[in-house]
């Protein structure tokens, strides 16, 4: 879970190589015995909360730096590999994913000057490498930042990047075993040796260079002992750095007294870096903008403050663009001169468009603006006066992200992913009508082993709810396919076409993978998000039920084959799922969950995502969180699924501490002898930064869990 920008990551699919599992079913674990669960003690806490008692058996296992708890801790992950590691086709799947990880993926592109920066990871490789080429793609890659050589288990991590605009310097952010704890530092591209500068607390961070490269804006967190304990998560600033200086003595821009603590914080430059643009937000429909002159000591002044709505900035030529959902909730674009920057001034440039305006880039005197419809991306060329010129012709129906071009440049670059396309930096030629990857890759996919469709379920109310369904290429669809039911559903987060190397094996032993597109994502705008929020938040769980419903209508599967799954906030969709239809799912994995939400907000940077779900310190938004708390709502004697809940220990955004009381309430209350497995990780965070090699150890186990319960063997 993010706290500015989320998107969570998690699966979608993909083709594959030639080489194929069993689709023959094995014997299923359903009938096996109720494992012999560690001794958990009960110590009950009673909180009283707008007049409702709240009784809390688990408390204690809150203390990550509790002994006991890391005592009951291992003893879970013990029972949780004795059963998981009898599973007679783990080294099948291991060796199939270790070899769909070693696929090549290039991401991130910056476009800065005739430098063109990306990162890639092949091979064995833990952590991707910045690469960076001269003159575009035309330049031999160098690999600029390699992470790989400052860990033996490959736990330092490259966070976010952002390099100057000559492209002679990258700023960059590391931290280790996924903690996200970024310090700043800086790297000369061309002798691959770090300056002296070294920022810590630099965590989520944002940075702006100065025109002249000499120095930068950037977000830091406080350090300890400067604010309130337990607040050093918040209180984010901006400061001001010159290259040499000591930063300790960084001035401070903009964050000051007076501003909320929990207010985040982005700054950024503009294409042709003649202003610098600050963003602010409460709320994840809102922002706030404010600019002023790059290389100017003058305070940041308001640009679009106050407004109904997200904004985002950019100039060229003398003009100032807003890409702007106030009044337009899949978003337009907008344009004013900076010296009338008030609303009344705004001219509308680009119209809201049937799909949602995800992105727009500057490149080559042109408008690209990225449109997510019914979450499929289209690529559309625009000239500077609002009249569309071309539609790019991508790939396949897939994902684009991150556009990237110089304003005057010949180029436009951007990520495409889809279910047959692992994600991959293209380069779109300006001037030739000319599409291509970056790195030409060995043809290791096949695009044609595999059918994927779009199709269309009704919800409780009226709704119709897309979602996508994948499988191998002629499979005989008989009612009773292994399915995995994927979802997310919060943040304004799109789920779209992406490739996983997770689900790869799971369609090759003939199963079928689910991607729904819940509301309270971005599919459809704003109006999609707000429709599965605060209180409307069971929307996106009676989504995700109608599209299971669907699947059994329709002869895909039935209950005892259908597996529920999410992380983080999907984490919380899973966990609502199996306690309010247990009935729907033979199977749930509950990734780094939230599932305890009437403390959740007590917890890390938990209070960043107040405005999504509302604080139980609110009494009208206690009574519908705790309505749908999975850990609430927990009831003595139901046979619930066989569950296998997931965490990992540096995980700074979603604490651990929900799946460890999770897994306990689950084992002493179930009714039936379906195992509830824990799976917590050490070394490791919230996902971003994972080694390869342990995220290959985790989709072997989470395969193996499911195949396990279904009785699908991968020969």
């Amino acid at each position: 879970m993010r706290r500015h920008t989320l998107k969570h990551a998690l699966p979608a699919l993909a083709a594959a190589l030639a080489w194929s599992l069993s689709t023959t079913l094995a014997p299923s674990v359903a009938g096996a015995a109720r494992p012999a669960y560690p001794a958990t003690p009960v110590h009950d806490v009673a909180d009283t909360l707008h007049g409702t008692v709240l009784v809390d058996p688990y408390r204690w296992l809150e203390d990550d730096s509790s002994a006991t708890v890391r005592e009951w801790t291992a003893a879970e992950n013990t029972l949780t590999r004795k059963i998981l590691d009898t599973f007679p086709g783990r080294a099948a799947l291991a060796k199939r994913l270790r070899t769909l990880y070693s696929i090549p993926v290039t991401t991130q592109p910056h476009a800065c000057g005739a430098r063109l920066f990306y990162s890639k990871r092949a091979g064995a490789q833990n952590q991707p490498v910045v690469v960076m080429r001269e003159s575009g793609n035309r330049g031999e890659p160098r690999v600029v930042l390699d992470p790989n050589l400052l860990s033996a288990e490959g736990t330092v991590a490259l966070d976010w990047m952002y390099p100057s605009p000559d492209g002679a310097l990258v700023a960059y952010g590391m931290s280790g075993s996924g903690s996200e704890q970024s310090t700043l530092r800086i790297r000369d591209a061309v002798s691959s040796s770090d300056l002296k500068e070294e920022i810590p607390h630099t965590q989520f961070a944002s940075v702006a260079w100065d025109p002249d490269g000499r120095g930068f804006h950037y977000t830091r967190h406080p350090r300890p002992g400067d604010v309130p304990a337990g607040e050093e998560v918040f209180h984010e600033r901006v400061y001001h750095h010159r290259l040499g200086d000591d930063a300790a003595r960084d001035s401070l821009v903009f964050g000051g007294e007076g501003r909320p603590i929990q207010e985040s914080r982005d700054v950024y430059a503009s294409s042709d870096r003649r202003w610098l643009f600050l963003n602010t937000s409460l709320d994840w429909a809102r922002t706030d903008v404010f600019y002023k002159p790059a290389g100017s000591s003058a305070p940041f002044a308001p640009l679009a403050v106050g407004l109904d709505g997200r904004i985002s900035a950019d100039a060229y030529g003398g003009r100032l663009y807003l890409r702007s959902s106030v009044g337009a909730p899949r978003y337009r674009i907008l344009t004013t001169d900076p010296s009338t920057p008030d609303s009344s001034h705004w001219k509308v440039l680009v119209p809201e468009q049937p799909g949602v305006i995800e992105e727009f880039q500057i490149a080559g005197g042109q408008l690209a603006l990225a449109i997510s419809e019914k979450a499929i991306s289209r690529v559309l060329l625009f000239g500077m006066d609002g009249k569309l010129r071309r539609e790019l012709a991508l790939p396949a129906p897939g994902a684009v992200s991150n556009l990237t071009a110089e304003p005057d440049g010949d180029a436009l670059y951007f990520v495409f992913t889809s279910f047959a396309f692992p994600a991959a930096v293209y380069r779109y030629d300006l001037k030739r009508d000319a599409l291509e990857p970056l790195e030409q890759n060995p043809p290791q996919l096949r695009a044609a082993d595999f059918e994927a469709r779009q199709e269309w379920a009704t919800s409780v109310d009226g709704t119709d709810v897309p979602f996508f369904i994948v499988h191998r290429k002629g499979l005989a669809i008989d009612g009773d396919r292994p399915t995995i039911l994927y979802g997310y559903g919060g943040f304004n987060s799109s789920e779209t076409p992406s490739f996983s190397a997770q689900v790869i094996p799971w369609l090759e032993a003939g199963g079928v993978y689910v991607q729904a597109c819940l509301r309270g994502g971005g599919e459809f705008g704003r109006e999609w998000h707000a429709a599965g929020r605060l209180d409307r938040k069971q929307n996106v769980f009676d989504d995700f039920y109608a599209v299971a419903d669907w699947l059994f209508q329709h002869g895909i599967t039935r209950p005892q084959h259908l597996a529920a799954r999410g992380g983080s906030n999907g984490g919380l969709l899973a966990g609502a799922a199996l306690t309010q239809r247990p009935d729907l799912f033979g199977a749930v994995v509950c990734q780094v969950p939230l599932l305890d939400m009437i403390r959740y907000q007590r917890v890390s940077i938990a209070r960043y995502w107040v405005p999504e779900y509302g604080s139980s310190e609110n009494p009208e938004q206690f009574r519908y969180l705790l309505a749908y708390s999975p850990y609430h709502n927990v009831k003595d004697g139901t046979r619930y699924p066989a569950t296998l809940l997931t965490a990992a220990e540096s995980d700074a955004r979603v604490a651990p501490l929900h799946a460890r009381k999770m897994a306990a309430l689950l084992q002493a209350k179930s009714g039936g002898d379906a195992p509830i497995l824990l799976r917590i990780e050490s070394k490791a965070g919230h996902g971003q930064g994972k080694p390869t090699a342990m995220r290959v150890e985790e989709a072997v186990d989470i395969l193996s869990f499911l195949m396990m319960q279904f009785g699908v063997s991968p020969g």
